[in-house]
């Protein structure tokens, strides 16, 4: 009888572990999913009225986040304000021009007398206003180009690290752009401004790392955004991009949320200093190879 016993007990055993080892994985898979949660963070995100500030933004609100909105516009941000509340978050608007360092100092301060802290940045703010040769760049588009895309991205950080590095904490994610990686044509100046702030992801990601003060880049490719309207509305560009994307078509400003989401939360707590580059496969002319290879021409 004592073999028949044990062989019992063994098989009621490796039920027992199986059981448990089933457990362990299930409670394993929700631990991974909570990872991306941002319930109770708070966020600060700039450009948030429209584009990708404004998908970033709701995201990071759908996801539990309270957020603090800014752009120019004010009107523009309360009817973002008014879709995070009917999510049952909170949201706080406020204008600002964040090229002007007292209006960067006046967002922080009201953000922190709103919520207390602030865990997550979002730099996306931008501008691009000259689209053409650099022979034709002046200096007043220089200065409004790099002071909004790279000062105002340097200067924000600045103020919101410093109080992430007293509570020992946060996130920063700066949105760059494709083409501070391969300039642009005709977007001369916009890649200069979007390749410093992949050098400023690295820069603070290297000091602040000591502070628990992550610091990451998302570069999309072209977003179909009123931003970037100049030129997915010139057939011949869009056509040309299309064409030179290995999923051939633009990206619309929900596909950079989950990227964004991803760098907000502690599923990527071990991940600094990197840029995530969202451009649809964005090499030169692989459909139209693809193309020719596949029909054999």
């Amino acid at each position: 009888m004592e073999p028949e016993v044990s062989s019992s007990l063994e098989g009621g055993c490796r039920l027992a572990m199986n059981d448990y080892l089933k457990g362990d994985k299930m409670a394993n898979r929700s631990s991974v999913l909570d990872r991306f949660g941002i319930t109770g963070k708070v966020a600060l995100v700039t450009g948030a009225s429209r584009g990708i500030g404004r998908a970033i933004a709701l995201g990071l609100a759908e996801a539990g986040a309270d957020v603090a909105l800014t752009s120019r516009k004010l009107p523009d941000l309360e009817a973002v304000a008014q879709e995070i509340s009917q999510m049952g978050r909170k949201a706080l608007p406020v204008s600002a021009n964040v090229r002007h360092l007292p209006e960067i100092d006046n967002l922080v301060r009201r953000t922190v007398d709103e919520f207390g802290h602030i865990d997550i940045l979002v730099n996306n703010a931008g501008t691009n206003p000259v689209f053409g040769s650099v022979f034709d760049v002046d200096e007043r588009a220089w200065e409004v180009t790099l002071g909004l895309n790279l000062k105002g991205y340097f200067f924000l950080s600045q103020a919101v690290g410093k109080l992430m590095r007293d509570e020992g904490r946060g996130n920063i994610i700066n949105i760059a752009s494709e083409d501070g990686i391969r300039p642009g044509i005709g977007a001369g100046i916009y890649s200069i401004s979007k390749a410093g702030v992949i050098m400023l992801t690295e820069v603070l990601a290297q000091e602040w790392g000591q502070y628990n003060v992550r610091v990451n880049a998302i570069a999309p490719g072209l977003v179909r955004t009123r931003f970037s309207e100049a030129l997915w509305s010139n057939p011949a560009i869009r056509e040309r991009t299309e064409d030179s994307t290995a999923l051939g078509r633009l990206a619309e400003p929900e596909e950079i949320v989950g990227a964004a989401l991803f760098l907000a939360s502690e599923a990527s707590s071990y991940m600094t200093g990197q840029t995530i580059v969202l451009d649809g496969g964005h090499f030169c002319s692989v459909r139209t190879l693809l193309s020719t290879i596949s029909t054999g021409k």
